[in-house]
């Protein structure tokens, strides 16, 4: 395991942007991230260091740490502020307390790692996910990922485009993909509570995609599938889409569905809590997310994880979770046309794909590949090597 002195116990400082007010992959990740290594160190010291979560957050009760984990938070204060504190109580408290290793799950945060390293030899981590690194524009940025001990990345995707840049040391780039809790995520019927909910029937074919909605987040594809739409009703008459999720850019969507005249079979579900996600995934015929900036998104793993035929692009990370397109579809996710034929051929029963309609072996094939004891066994290797 990871080597420390005889007489210390680990010490690990991890810096996440926050885990308990927003959940998103980078919060997923971080969590999954913390919990594995607490399973595999129950006697270390853990300093976990929240940019965005204040203090007087309740953490959820699914959430469940060790009481000797220290948290660190700073939303509460103004973005300037919150910056240099937070960068400062990060370089100053390892300083002090010389922990094992630092590890940080967003590349923003690895200039406090580098510059704890030039002071005081402090080994650091930072975990690759997708857009934020794959053209990093900040140079400061861009070293300090470079003189990262390992770079994690949450896919082949993301580690084939960390690798065409000439200056990354490519034995440093290690693979750590996301996962998931298999446990919460079975097949089922449609859930009956949520067919009387939407006024929809056992019958009728449902596409569903649950994301972030935000005005920076267009990426994921969530306008082709509604311009798709126009045409897949020829074809599929009664289908209804249900777009869930939150953010900034709910009232353009409404005006695009309006404008395209689809208020009929389309329903903006807002935020899905956790409890509530399993039964979503139940709901539908068919996920999909055509985008074409994902790290690697653990939503596929979910619907797959349900059994779930996915659609999704083939221009970035979601190639991982469908194994290349073995375990779903992989289309252009610029191209509407494509994305309507296919969406009306996986709900005619037409795919060219058998496997997607075999949901036990859908689910199957991820819990091998991704489940979170998985996850954890490939730390503990990744920790073997430090």
């Amino acid at each position: 395991m990871l080597k420390t002195p005889t007489i210390n116990k680990p010490h690990f400082h991890l810096i996440f942007p926050n885990i308990f007010n927003f959940k998103g992959g980078i919060q997923v990740y971080s969590i999954f991230l913390l919990q594995a290594l607490q399973d595999l160190y129950p006697e270390a010291n853990y300093d976990v260091f929240l940019k965005y979560d204040k203090h007087n957050l309740k953490q959820p009760q699914n959430l469940q740490f060790l009481t000797s984990t220290r948290f660190h938070y700073f939303g509460q204060f103004a973005k300037l502020l919150q910056t240099i504190l937070f960068a400062t109580k990060i370089i100053i408290l390892a300083i002090f307390q010389r922990p094992t290793i630092v590890i940080s799950t967003h590349v923003n945060y690895a200039t406090a790692c580098y510059i704890l390293k030039l002071i005081t030899g402090i080994p650091y981590w930072v975990v690759a996910h997708g857009l934020e690194v794959w053209d990093i524009e900040s140079k400061i940025t861009k070293l300090a990922l470079q003189k990262a001990d390992k770079i994690i990345s949450v896919s082949n995707y993301t580690r084939q485009r960390l690798l065409e840049d000439k200056n990354i040391d490519s034995e440093k780039i290690v693979l750590l993909p996301n996962t998931f809790d298999a446990s919460q995520f079975q097949i089922n019927p449609k859930p009956s509570y949520l067919l009387k909910r939407y006024n929809l029937t056992d019958e009728q074919p449902v596409i569903l995609t649950v994301t972030r909605m935000g005005r920076m987040a267009k990426y994921k594809g969530y306008d082709q599938i509604l311009h798709a739409l126009i045409k897949i009703r020829l074809h599929v008459p009664n289908v209804h889409f249900i777009l869930a999720g939150k953010g900034d850019d709910v009232p353009r969507i409404k005006a695009l569905v309006t404008s395209l005249n689809l208020q009929d079979c389309v329903t903006i579900a807002g935020f899905v809590p956790d409890e509530e996600l399993c039964a979503y995934y139940n709901l539908c015929d068919v996920f999909a997310l055509p985008s074409k900036g994902e790290g690697f998104g653990i939503v596929y793993l979910e619907a797959l994880a349900c059994g779930k035929p996915v659609l999704a692009g083939n221009q970035d990370g979601s190639i991982d979770p469908l194994a290349e397109g073995k375990l779903g579809c992989l289309i252009d996710p610029d191209n509407v046309e494509e994305i309507a034929d296919n969406l009306i051929q996986i709900l005619q029963g037409d795919c060219s794909n058998p496997v997607i309609y075999q949901p036990e072996y859908l689910q199957q094939k991820t819990i091998e590949a991704y489940e979170f004891s998985q996850f954890r066994a490939s730390l503990a290797e990744l920790l073997d090597g430090h």
